[in-house]
């Protein structure tokens, strides 16, 4: 059977029914008191830390065992590596032990292969201004169509 207790408000000993007086303060706070002893002390706002018979007095003086060596161990959760939509997770993994140096090469790399696209089109476009260069574009589609009507004819001829 279990029996319902409370603790002391000064000393924190257990209070069992039928002990101790429960006082009300005009705070509407509850104090529940062991003895006239307890409540005496309370009463005169003596700390029950200098008294040497309260458990806090205990505590505060390492007579007690406190349980700050049971601390609940925490279960971390484990990082679960997953692929990317168009990267594999070994391509991932790669480029993670990739150090600085060889990012950065590769990295001024492919900056220099744009820039030299680039140039590529700006040489193209002062070659041919942009009205002769649409102008050939559409004679060469026209001839490719032309070639590819004779061609058809001549095959229908020949079945």
């Amino acid at each position: 059977m279990v029996i319902k207790t409370d603790l002391c408000s000064f000393s924190e000993w257990r209070i069992y029914p039928g002990h101790g007086r429960r006082f009300v303060a005009k705070d509407g706070r509850l104090f529940y008191y062991l003895n006239q002893k307890s409540r005496a002390f309370s009463a005169r706002k003596i700390k029950s830390q200098e008294i040497q018979w309260t458990v806090a007095w205990r505590r505060l003086n390492k007579k007690i065992k406190t349980d700050e060596g049971a601390k609940k161990r925490r279960i971390r959760n484990l990082k679960v590596q997953r692929a990317i939509v168009g990267i594999s997770l070994e391509e991932i993994r790669r480029r993670r032990k990739e150090d600085d140096k060889t990012r950065k090469a590769q990295a001024e790399q492919a900056a220099r292969e744009i820039k030299d696209r680039k140039q590529k089109q700006i040489e193209a476009s002062k070659k041919k201004p942009a009205a002769a260069q649409k102008v050939a574009q559409k004679a060469e589609v026209k001839a490719q169509q032309k070639a590819q009507k004779g061609a058809a004819k001549t095959n229908k001829g020949k079945k």
